[in-house]
C-alpha cells in the first residue's frame, strides 16, 4: 500500500506462546485445576442416590418412623387443670386425618420430607368455615414458598395457599425465612464419599476382588504382539478366578504389578465406618441408632437412648406441637392445645414401663386405673380409683407426739428392785 508514494506496510503482529492451558481456562472455578489438582470424580447425590446409602437412609427412617409413632391427643385446659377430648379434632390428628391416609403414615411422610429432601414437610388444612375437614400432605417437590405484601404463601399444583391454612415442619431456615437447608444438602460431600467408596468396593469385589494390573517386562515386537500378550495375561487372570486357582501363569521375566493403593492403606473400611458418625452428626443423632456399636457399652448405649429423647425426639416434637396449634386452632387460640406423648417410646420395654407406674402410684401422682388405662385394661373401681401413697409419708407438721424413751436397761438398782 502506498501514501504520498511511500510504500507502507502492516506491523507483524508479534505472538508469544500463551501459559494458559487452552483445554483449561483460567478462572476461579479451573483455578486448582489449571495448576494440575484435578477434581475427583465423585458421583452426583440425588435423593435416590442418597437412600442407597445405608447410613443416610437408616437416619431418615429412624427419626420420620420415631416421630410419626408419637401419639398426638388434643386436650382442653380446664383451670389448672387439662383434660383429653374426643371428636371430630382428635379423630383428625391422631387416627384419620383424610379418607386416604392413616394418622401414622401421614406424618411419617411428613417428616421422611423434612429430613431428606426438600428438608420440609407441608400440608393443607382443608376447611369449611370455621370446622376443620380434613388436613392433606403435598408433595414435597411440588411445594414452593414466597412472601409476597408482606405474607407468606405457598404454591402448589397450580394454587397459592396462605399460610394460616398450611402446616410447615422445616429442618433448618435460611436467613431469607423462606427458604430451607436440608439434610440431604448439608450431609453432601458425606454422602458423596461414602458412595464413591461404595463404589469402588462394588467394582473391587465384582472383579472378582482383582485389582487393576500392570504387565511389566520386555515389550514384544510390534502393536500386534503387544496386544496378543496383554490378551493373553487377561484371559488367564479370568481363568484361575472362575476355576478358584490359587496361582496364574505368567511369562518369564514378566511381572504382574498392583494399579492405585491398597484398601487396607488406605483405610477404606475405617473411612466408611467414620462416613456413618458424619451422616449422624447432620441429624444429631446418636451413632448407636445407626448401628454403629463399635465404641458402644451398655451404660453409654443407655445414655445415648437419653440423649435421643431429650435433645432430639423432645425437640422436633416440640416445634410439631406449636406449629399444630398454630394452624389448628389459631394464634388467639381459646383453651384447646395439641401435645405428643414420648410415653410411647417405651412401648416395648414392659419393665421400664411397669417400674414407671408403680413409682407413680406409690407417690400419689397416678391412681392404679389411671395406670391400667394407659396400658387400655379396664377400670377395677374402689380403692383403684383412688390415690396411694407408702404409710410413712404424711404432710410435715402432722407427726405424732413423740414416744417415751425405753427404760434403761442397764440400771443398777433393777436387780434390787426385782429382789
Amino acid at each position: 500500500m502506498k501514501l504520498f508514494g511511500f510504500e507502507i506496510g502492516r506491523r507483524s503482529v508479534e505472538t508469544r506462546a500463551s501459559p494458559e492451558d487452552p483445554r483449561v481456562p483460567v478462572s476461579a472455578e479451573g483455578f486448582l485445576q489449571y495448576f494440575g489438582a484435578q477434581s475427583g470424580n465423585l458421583p452426583v447425590v440425588t435423593l435416590d442416590s442418597a437412600m442407597q446409602v445405608p447410613a443416610f437412609s437408616a437416619a431418615v427412617s429412624f427419626l420420620s418412623s420415631s416421630m410419626a409413632n408419637l401419639p398426638a391427643h388434643v386436650y382442653r385446659s380446664k383451670g389448672d387443670n387439662a383434660e383429653r377430648v374426643g371428636g371430630k379434632i382428635q379423630k383428625l390428628v391422631n387416627e384419620t386425618p383424610n379418607p386416604q391416609w392413616s394418622s401414622y403414615g401421614m406424618r411419617k411422610y411428613l417428616w421422611q420430607g423434612v429430613f431428606s429432601q426438600p428438608g420440609r414437610g407441608c400440608a393443607w388444612i382443608e376447611r369449611n368455615g370455621s370446622s376443620i375437614e380434613a388436613i392433606w400432605p403435598f408433595e414435597h417437590n411440588r411445594v414452593t414458598v414466597s412472601i409476597r405484601g408482606g405474607k407468606k404463601w405457598y404454591h402448589s399444583e397450580g394454587r397459592d395457599y396462605p399460610a394460616e391454612d398450611v402446616i410447615d415442619l422445616p429442618f433448618m431456615l435460611k436467613s431469607d425465612m423462606v427458604s430451607v437447608y436440608s439434610p440431604l444438602f448439608l450431609a453432601g460431600k458425606a454422602v458423596q464419599l461414602a458412595l464413591a467408596m461404595g463404589d469402588y468396593g462394588a467394582n473391587f469385589f465384582a472383579g472378582g476382588g482383582v485389582p487393576p494390573l500392570a504387565l511389566t517386562g520386555p515389550l514384544p515386537a510390534g502393536k500386534g504382539g503387544f496386544a496378543q500378550a496383554l490378551g493373553d495375561m487377561k484371559r488367564a487372570i479370568e481363568a484361575a478366578r472362575d476355576n478358584g486357582d490359587s496361582m496364574v501363569p505368567i511369562p518369564p521375566d514378566y511381572e504382574l504389578k498392583p494399579i492405585g493403593f491398597d484398601p487396607d492403606k488406605g483405610q477404606m473400611t475405617e473411612a466408611r465406618r467414620f462416613q456413618i458418625e458424619e451422616i449422624a452428626r447432620v441429624f444429631s443423632l446418636p451413632p448407636v441408632f445407626l448401628q454403629d456399636l463399635t465404641r458402644a457399652t451398655f451404660t453409654n448405649s443407655e445414655q445415648q437412648d437419653l440423649h435421643l429423647v431429650k435433645h432430639l425426639i423432645a425437640q422436633w416434637a416440640r416445634m410439631s406441637e406449636e406449629e399444630f396449634n398454630l394452624k389448628l386452632f389459631g394464634a388467639s387460640r381459646s383453651n384447646r392445645f395439641m401435645e405428643h406423648s414420648l410415653d410411647a417410646l417405651q412401648r416395648g420395654d414392659f419393665t421400664s414401663r411397669m417400674d414407671g407406674y408403680s413409682k407413680a402410684i406409690q407417690n400419689a401422682v397416678l391412681t392404679p386405673d389411671e395406670a391400667r388405662a394407659l396400658e387400655n385394661r379396664p377400670a377395677k373401681g374402689g380403692a383403684a380409683n383412688d390415690l396411694h401413697i407408702q404409710g410413712a409419708t404424711m404432710p410435715l407438721g402432722s407427726q405424732p407426739n413423740a414416744a417415751q424413751p425405753p427404760a434403761n436397761d442397764d440400771n443398777e438398782n433393777d436387780g434390787a428392785d426385782a429382789a
